[in-house]
């Protein structure tokens, strides 16, 4: 009998509410990692071994089809938080609500912490190692309250009171945006693992040039992710000690694809495909599931399995309920990102993704300085100035302009390099996937239809700016450039 089904005929024999059968309900930990595509061995990377994660996906269940619905990070976490997709609830711009402007979640809207320490939990949230004092990785671009986090982790909860714990690891943030940073992250790998990964064995996908700086970046990341699972062994280890894991449901997920071109911050399968792994008492060892979810859904089924009711209006899904009916397609969305305006939107099928551009008059490649201080975007752009690319990454990084759809039939080209949207044979499919995507829109109220406010825009920039000014003058001017790019295009049309 699972964990759900017998808090609920525990609850129906006592009469009780739910707070006095706390001891029997699960502890739920969420382990979330920054900018980390799918890329452990149980998810076939064959450079790299991850045995932490393998051994939870090997207990558990592994989702081969889990996407996030924003590719950066606030959005993304204030997205999964709340159960709902950011477009909704005024959240789906990057770092937003810093500022003077403030966002306000909708009525009927909270973060799942309160409602897990309403109903008798202890609610936490650490980086890793834990640091007393000190909270993990929250980002959310609403308002909110810390008291919704009773402490950094779960050692201060009563004696058999159950826990609702989040553990934030940075991840793909390990390598830093250098390639001075990501040698000395792989020297510091050598001396804990005895090896890195070379980078004459990296393989990158089709779009990017075999450039020392990009296989030395991808080498660094592969080891981000060895020292991640090492961190997981760690975890898990912790909760064997406390003799709490046989009563701890673990879920294991990233916020976004890895930091790239084509990666974090857009709407392709680098940016949004994620993992996620669940294993704990009560769900099936051992389990792969090929259906589509989305990353919100993580909200919901913990809801569940705690046996906290869901709130009416939660857009996400109990992808573990025994009612669960799957998704047909995911939708996901990018709009600006620090001080870069953007606006796209996307629907994936089992087959197909369709991305809509609605500033197409826009490089992919827009001025931001957050990514262009990384090495692999400088090196890009001195390939592209010295003509070194292909035709096929030349066209997909560096076009002045964008398609305004885009369509891939990711069966028959999952690096999403042929755009079908023009092609004949495909205008069926490409006018059922813009009515489906409008329609998505329409019934999510996205937010995101009508562009942000100057004030608001203005209220987030001057935080940003002020956060520079003293620290890097020269990277606070190139932000103001930036800015005034962006009103310039905006003015005009662009």
């Amino acid at each position: 009998m699972s964990v759900r089904c017998l808090l609920v005929l525990a609850i129906f024999l006592s009469g009780s509410s739910l707070t006095t059968v706390a001891d029997d309900r699960p502890n739920i930990v969420w382990i979330i990692v920054d900018d980390m595509s799918a890329d452990f061995s149980c998810y076939g990377e064959t450079l790299i071994q991850t045995p932490n994660v393998d051994a939870l996906a090997a207990r558990g269940t592994r989702f081969t089809q889990a996407f996030v619905t924003a590719p950066v990070c606030s959005t993304c976490r204030s997205a999964f938080i709340t159960g709902m997709y950011q477009t909704s609830i005024g959240a789906h711009h990057h770092r937003s609500g810093r500022g003077r402007q403030k966002i306000d979640l909708p009525d009927g809207v909270r973060p799942i912490p309160e409602l897990f320490r309403e109903a008798g939990y202890h609610t936490s949230i650490t980086g890793w190692p834990v640091r007393r004092g000190r909270f993990g990785k929250t980002d959310y671009n609403f308002e909110w309250g810390a008291a919704m986090y009773d402490d950094v982790d779960w050692s201060t909860r009563n004696d058999d009171q159950p826990f609702f714990a989040q553990i934030q690891l940075p991840g793909g943030k390990l390598r830093g945006g250098t390639q001075e940073s990501a040698e000395r992250f792989a020297e510091r790998i050598d001396e804990s693992f005895g090896t890195r990964t070379k980078t004459a064995d990296v393989i990158l996908p089709p779009y990017y040039p075999r450039d020392p700086v990009l296989l030395h970046d991808w080498a660094a990341y592969l080891d981000s992710v060895r020292e991640t699972d090492r961190v997981v062994g760690e975890i898990l280890d912790r909760l064997k000690t406390d003799g709490v894991l046989d009563k701890t449901i673990v879920l294991f997920m990233t916020d976004h694809g890895i930091s790239h071109a084509r990666g974090k911050q857009f709407l392709y399968e680098e940016g949004i495909h994620v993992p996620l792994i669940i294993a704990g008492p009560g769900l099936a060892a051992g389990r792969t599931r090929t259906d589509l979810v989305e990353h919100i859904d993580i909200a919901a089924l913990s809801l569940g399995l705690a046996g906290i009711p869901k709130p009416a209006t939660m857009q996400a899904r109990d992808i573990l309920a025994a009612d669960y009916q799957p998704r047909e397609a995911i939708f996901a969305a990018r709009d600006r990102c620090d001080e870069t305006v953007d606006h796209l939107r996307c629907v994936r099928t089992e087959r197909y993704k369709y991305i809509r551009n609605f500033l197409p008059q826009r490089p992919h490649l827009q001025p931001c300085a957050y990514k262009d201080h990384k090495s692999i975007l400088i090196a890009l752009r001195e390939a592209h100035r010295a003509g070194s690319l292909n035709e096929l990454q030349e066209r997909l990084l560096f076009s002045p302009t964008r398609p305004p759809e885009e369509l891939y039939d990711l069966q028959n080209d999952p690096h999403e390099l042929h755009n079908l949207a023009e092609d004949p044979a495909h205008q069926a499919t490409l006018a059922q996937l813009r009515t489906r995507l409008n329609d998505w829109m329409e019934s999510t109220g996205d937010q995101g239809r009508n562009p942000e406010s100057s004030e608001m825009y203005d209220s987030d920039m001057q935080v940003y700016l002020d956060k520079l000014q003293k620290r890097d003058p020269d990277r606070a001017k190139e932000i103001a450039a930036n800015i005034a790019q962006m009103k310039a295009w905006a003015a005009a049309g662009k």
